[in-house]
């Protein structure tokens, strides 16, 4: 299996620097982090993010100090990616920016550098199609905070080789977080399409007036949502036996959510200008010190659950 020592992220943005923090966890690794300008307090949010976590009993100091210790910054692209044995970019959601900066990395990098994207929705086949050697291009989709979630989700596209993926499971193991194999390039991978079939479902029922949007989410928070962690659907299934999930199926399936187009609720509420947090309304009305509780309560909770598996 292919060893990576050196990691490049391209962009240091929210997520870039996120994971430029998760990938210099790993002393085994140096990690470049690049960026169009150098500024003088480019560490500041990768070390605001540790202080939070120190605060909450997920890191110590001396982390601080080494995970900063093995990020370097630079601009030039060639540069980042000449000696890059794995290189993930978090650039803007836009195909041809990334198909055109795969395209690019490929010509100043390793034959054998692995290229990964951190794309939550694009097709990582539709990413690599401008490059000579799909075979090395691979999803790895972090969720959001990229520091604290330990999700990724690592996606074969059409042309991914086994050796890529398998390197690119080892090491994100190796720092530390869950990834899961995606064996399909298909939209959604498994986490949204997992949560969008919740999501459907929930604005279907407020939309029917069967229940209101806090009850919507306090079913999720005080129910199922607390076995989430510790019970996927599947293990579940096999807990209750699979008699009863068929015999559930066959009543309740019927009757639930179809639509194949985004909730007429979202459409009302777009034509209002009602966009949520943003404007303090969407579902519901939010005021300012409801949003920071929000999430602060979130950041928090993330951060307990860190610091519980240290």
């Amino acid at each position: 299996m292919k060893q990576i020592k050196k990691v490049v992220v391209i962009g240091a943005g929210m997520m870039g620097n996120a994971l430029a923090q998760v990938f210099a966890s790993n002393a085994d690794l140096d990690v470049t982090l690049r960026t169009r300008q150098l500024k003088d307090d480019r560490y500041e949010p990768i070390k605001k993010n540790l202080d939070i976590m120190i605060a909450g009993g997920a890191a110590t100091e001396a982390e601080k100090e080494a995970i900063v210790s093995r990020i370097s910054f630079v601009t030039d692209l060639k540069e980042a990616a000449a000696d890059a044995d794995f290189i993930i970019e978090c650039a803007p959601e836009v195909m041809e920016v990334k198909q055109d900066l795969f395209k690019e990395l490929e010509g100043c990098s390793r034959p054998d550098t692995i290229f990964a994207t951190n794309t939550s929705v694009m097709s990582p086949t539709e990413i690599s199609a401008k490059c000579e050697r799909k075979e090395r291009v691979v999803g790895a989709h972090f969720w959001n905070p990229g520091h604290l979630i330990p999700l990724v989700e690592v996606v074969k596209s059409d042309h991914t080789s086994e050796e890529v993926m398998d390197a690119t499971m080892e090491l994100l193991r190796a720092c530390g977080k869950k990834p899961i194999y995606c064996k399909k390039d298909v939209p959604g991978f498994v986490a949204n399409r997992l949560q969008h079939a919740l999501w459907r479902e929930a604005f279907y029922m407020v939309q029917e007036g069967i229940a209101d949007p806090a009850t919507v989410d306090d079913a999720c928070k005080y129910g199922p949502g607390l076995r989430w962690p510790a019970l996927g659907p599947m293990e579940n299934s096999d807990m209750v036996g699979i008699q009863l999930s068929y015999n559930i199926h066959d009543y309740i399936l019927k009757h639930l959510a179809d639509n194949h187009e985004p909730s007429p609720c979202l459409k009302e509420m777009l034509d209002k200008g009602d966009l949520g947090f943003k404007t303090g309304k969407g579902w519901q009305e939010w005021t300012p010190a409801q949003i920071e509780a929000s999430n602060t309560g979130l950041r928090e909770y993330l951060i307990a659950m860190t610091a519980k598996q240290k």
